[in-house]
């Protein structure tokens, strides 16, 4: 439905061809997070955003349509220079693009893709397709946010746990599906979270994962129950509904999840799972995660934890925490950054190992964040004009935080740090890749490539 490029842009973009000095032949731009709720940006998602749009050949009937559409809504439209990319580029876009690698984990404020026109007929392409790439910024922060919970749940499981690394790639579940703005949104941002974790119920997620990072199982999941699969039996026959699940599902070595408050937490975690159903909980040879899915996260999670410790017993590990026997739990419910951290220190306060809890995270994860989250921006800071290249920057006065970077520069690593220059000095390492050239993806990732970026740090 959308799948014309020249129609993927901003409206007064149509217009910019004509706005531009005379002679000039060559744009420069940049892209880079300027700030914003995190020091440190997880760079992923261009590589979709090249293979889904920019590879793709522009045609005659893209042409026609864009000229129709831009007379009617009363801009101007650069029909000659489209004709001239379809006439000799076969529809190919003269462009070169350059990025850091994806899954790096780079400080803000630092020059994370380049764009630069390769055909002087067509500069005006690089500022034009801004909108289609300043959409990075999504599955970035997604990324980013995810890495930043990964850091968190790390910090406690390497305080409490004897498996700190096996135990973390699947303490944050992506429940975030139903929650986010478009099927796009799901897949891609879901993707973003699978750079840092394993565990998902997005499944489009999965399949963007094969289509763009040759990943073929990038996530997994375990049975689970939903409340219209317990409610559904009626309330006098709740512990039905649960006893179902077991036969069901609890196989050994399996785990299944329960949401467990319907109608009770405590009388089903008390009389159900402690009690009635105890014995065929342990039985099983499974492990059963119980969902709180109300009231006060933090609360919540530690009184369940005792009441499950009261009922099933605990064992101490090596460092000294409790681990629940047969059961674990898992909370869903207004779970972000700040809550995530809260209840893994209440936990730890009440002496049980991270082990114990696991968190899934839905529009906190996917939908909670804007361009704004990291100050993504995309600006040009170079022009050739008359054969010469010149600066091109911005500097408000009302706002200095909003200046931008002069010159072609490129991001390079210098002293193990990284470095945002036009001028690089003997010994800087480019810390850019070459990932598109007239209009062919010359790099491709893998989504394994990626993860170890991001865990590398």
């Amino acid at each position: 439905m959308f799948d014309n490029l020249i129609l993927n842009t901003d409206s007064y973009k149509a217009s910019h061809y004509l706005q531009y000095p005379p002679g000039a032949s060559a744009m420069y731009s940049y892209i880079e997070s300027r700030g914003g709720r995190f020091d440190r940006t997880v760079f992923f998602g261009l590589q979709s955003i090249l293979q889904d749009y920019l590879s793709k050949p522009i045609t005659a009937g893209m042409i026609a349509e864009a000229r129709e559409l831009f007379a009617a809504h009363g801009e101007p439209f650069n029909e000659a220079g489209w004709q001239h990319i379809l006439d000799v580029h076969q529809g190919r876009l003269p462009l070169r693009i350059r990025a850091v690698a994806e899954g790096s984990v780079v400080p803000t404020h630092q020059c994370l893709v380049t764009v630069e026109s390769t055909d002087p007929a067509a500069f005006w392409l690089v500022s034009y397709l801004e909108p289609v790439l300043l959409r990075l910024w999504y599955t970035t922060t997604v990324a980013t946010v995810s890495w930043h919970a990964k850091q968190i749940i790390r910090r406690y499981l390497q305080a409490t746990s004897d498996d700190p690394a096996g135990q973390l790639p699947f303490k944050l579940h992506d429940f975030g599906a139903r929650g986010v703005s478009s099927t796009e949104s799901s897949a891609l941002g879901g993707l973003a979270h699978l750079v840092n974790f394993m565990g998902t119920d997005t499944v489009l997620s999965l399949v963007a994962a094969r289509r763009y990072y040759d990943e073929p199982m990038a996530g997994f999941s375990i049975p689970a129950a939903e409340h219209s699969t317990v409610t559904s039996w009626g309330r006098e026959h709740e512990f039905d509904a649960y006893r179902n699940m077991l036969q069901q599902f609890a196989k050994p070595g399996a785990l299944l999840a329960v949401v467990s408050d319907s109608y009770d937490l405590f009388h089903a975690i008390e009389q159900g799972w402690g009690g009635e159903l105890r014995e065929q909980v342990v039985a099983s040879g499974a492990t059963l995660v119980v969902r709180p899915d109300s009231g006060d996260p933090v609360e919540i999670v530690r009184k369940s934890a005792e009441m499950l410790a009261e009922q099933f017993g605990v064992t101490l590990n090596s460092k000294g925490y409790k681990l629940l026997n047969h059961v674990r739990l898992i909370q869903g419910d207004g779970i972000n950054l700040q809550a995530i951290e809260a209840i893994l220190a209440g936990l730890q306060a009440k002496g049980f190992a991270a082990d114990n809890i696991a968190f899934g995270m839905g529009g906190a994860l996917l939908q909670q964040c804007n361009r704004d989250t990291q100050k993504f921006a995309m600006k040009c800071s170079a022009m050739q004009v008359n054969g010469s290249w010149r600066d091109v920057y911005k500097d408000p006065v009302t706002d200095h935080g909003k200046v931008s970077k002069k010159g072609r520069v490129a991001l390079y690593r210098r002293n193990g740090a990284y470095v945002t220059t036009a001028t690089p000095l003997p010994g800087d390492e480019d810390a850019m890749l070459t990932v598109f050239e007239n209009g062919a993806l010359c790099h491709r990732h893998t989504l394994a490539e990626v993860r170890a970026r991001s865990e590398a740090r």
